[in-house]
């Protein structure tokens, strides 16, 4: 199948510190691309993965599972790690938790971690519904492209398809187990009005990992998918900020790269 505009995955070969980023189930590479190239501009080493079943058509989502999706990430880890002297987790909602259980089961080899409004939880009554739910129906609404800044799109299914949402039920609930296992420094930036995550994830998710270098930032002006929203700006410059502080040779090293 070919991959839908613009959700084509995004690699860039800067210096010897990393960011690996993680995107959102049903989304795609796009609503992480400006960040992915606002590091890069500044030297960074990025890689910014399609995961399995994403950014062709739902109906392929339907065939793949968390399994696919974290085994995916966790090569492109891999990768850098090879490249680099020091590599960073970054995560938008189902891409946090992503990031969250590469820091979890990847120790030292994961120098920071930075989520935007991570999910850590299906809620609501149907997310009870889903192991006999997704045997009889195939697919519900999308939730896509929420998002405050007008003229803003992202790009990704309509359609949610309920055998992948199942699993990503199922992962939610293994990550939530392994949070106490993440103590690396982390940021983690969440919108108080968002449509798809609620609130109550980045709070269980700040009282439940063991990092006692955290940073929390309210993005007041952005829904779900703030990184294309009005606080993209605010969470490219923090984000590379808390690379800064962590890793000092990212500052001299783009400068000495220009971009």
């Amino acid at each position: 199948m070919p991959v839908l505009p613009g959700a084509e995955p995004y690699r860039h070969e800067g210096g010897e510190v990393g960011v690996l980023l993680c995107h959102g189930f049903t989304g795609t590479p796009q609503s992480l691309r400006p960040w992915a190239e606002f590091l890069a501009a500044r030297g960074l080493t990025v890689s910014l993965p399609l995961l399995p079943g994403h950014g062709t058509r739902w109906e392929d989502l339907q065939v793949t599972g968390w399994q696919d999706w974290y085994a995916e990430v966790e090569r492109e880890l891999r990768a850098l790690r090879e490249r680099c002297t020091e590599v960073f987790v970054f995560g938008l909602s189902m891409g946090g938790a992503l990031a969250l259980r590469l820091a979890a089961k990847h120790g030292d080899e994961v120098r920071g971690v930075v989520v935007v409004n991570p999910g850590n939880k299906v809620h609501g009554l149907a997310a009870h519904a889903l192991p006999v739910a997704r045997y009889l129906v195939p697919s519900t609404k999308g939730i896509v492209s929420d998002i405050a800044l007008e003229g803003s799109e992202e790009v990704g299914y309509h359609r949610i398809p309920l055998h992948a949402a199942h699993s990503l039920r199922r992962f939610f609930q293994r990550v939530d187990g392994e949070l106490p296992q993440v103590t690396q420094p982390l940021l983690l930036l969440h919108s108080p009005q968002d449509h798809v995550v609620p609130p109550a994830d980045s709070a269980r998710i700040l009282g439940r990992v063991s990092s006692t270098d955290v940073t929390e930032t309210l993005l007041e002006q952005s829904y779900h998918v703030a990184t294309l929203d009005h606080d993209a700006d605010r969470i490219f410059e923090e984000s590379y900020a808390f690379i800064g502080r962590l890793a000092p040779s990212v500052g001299k090293e783009g400068t000495a790269t220009g971009g």
